[in-house]
């Protein structure tokens, strides 16, 4: 699903590391409007009637009621910080050249928005978008034959979930344990023991504003029950401590869903060469990718960490 792109160019990495090819073209490419596809309210398909036949946007929304209610923050607390969450990607797709949603909007547009499900409104929810992107790779003891300045592949993980989120009462809708799972695993192959300080820059799976939010505490970015102080203080704002979706996000930027993952890999690509223009980050080192296939209780997650500098 989402995670499509990612699981593209994580193959291309292991067919160069393993010898099999000394140069590999990683591709993703969605035509959603081609296929009449009209909006993330479309239902999926008939089942065995085993399976949740609700919306991407209704069973995401379960994620706002159920940080509220764990961590005791007010429903319209929270819906500031989900507002907060969408006018930050606003922001940097507006300064974005190849994002879909090239314009700023306000806090009070947000917030005022009709809404889709639960707490989300329109501007709650990534659109719906075409577009393509790739990424060439090759051996680190290569790179330098085709570029002066290369990025380098620090780790890759992917994880999937027990599919229980909808038949299990036990259920905690305020986390992904596969992304936690494919993080911890990322930071293990990386090296990296503290990433809310090691970690530059992050692009990650906004496809609602709830999920980034929770996004933020299960890779480790925020304390458990603080990433919503933490986006409200500014911290992964472009010009903050730690920004995240310096691109605009699938918010701002689109979710053209089987490019996405390589999408993120080429604002990873742009940040750490310096050439992101407007929205290039002050000296980054380490980046992070995170993509999300699926919906909460049913899904894979994938965590890449790529830097500027080999080692």
């Amino acid at each position: 699903m989402c995670a499509t792109g990612s699981e593209a160019i994580r193959n291309a990495a292991y067919a160069v590391a393993s010898g099999a090819y000394d140069l590999v073209m990683a591709v993703g490419v969605e035509k959603l409007k081609d296929g009449g596809y009209s909006g993330l309210v479309v239902p999926g398909p008939d089942g065995d009637g085993t399976e949740s036949s609700m919306t991407a946007p209704a069973m995401f929304s379960l994620l706002a009621p159920a940080y509220c209610q764990k961590y005791g923050v007010e429903e319209g607390e929270l819906k500031d910080v989900l507002s907060r969450i969408a006018w930050k990607n606003h922001v940097a797709g507006a300064k974005n050249p190849k994002a879909q949603f090239r314009k700023e909007v306000s806090m009070e547009t947000i917030g005022n928005s009709p809404r889709i499900a639960g707490m989300f409104g329109v501007f709650d929810c990534s659109g719906v978008a075409d577009g393509s992107a790739a990424a060439i790779l090759c051996r680190a003891e290569d790179a330098h034959k085709y570029t002066d300045n290369p990025i380098y592949l620090k780790a890759f993980s992917i994880a999937a979930g027990p599919n229980e989120g909808f038949i299990s009462e036990d259920y905690d809708f305020t986390t992904f344990q596969e992304v936690v799972v494919s993080a911890q695993d990322a930071y293990k192959q990386a090296g990296i023991t503290n990433p809310r300080e090691e970690i530059s820059m992050a692009e990650v799976h906004d496809c609602f504003t709830a999920t980034e939010l929770v996004l933020m505490e299960d890779m480790g970015f925020s304390e458990r029950g603080q990433g919503w102080r933490d986006v409200m203080e500014g911290r992964f704002d472009g010009d903050g401590a730690q920004p995240i979706n310096p691109d605009g996000g699938l918010k701002s930027f689109g979710h053209p869903i089987g490019a996405s993952g390589l999408r993120m890999m080429y604002e990873m690509w742009l940040q750490l060469r310096g050439e992101a223009g407007e929205r290039q980050i002050d000296n980054p080192k380490l980046g992070l990718t995170h993509n999300l296939g699926g919906q909460p209780g049913r899904c894979v997650s994938f965590v890449s960490i790529v830097g500027n500098e080999l080692g």
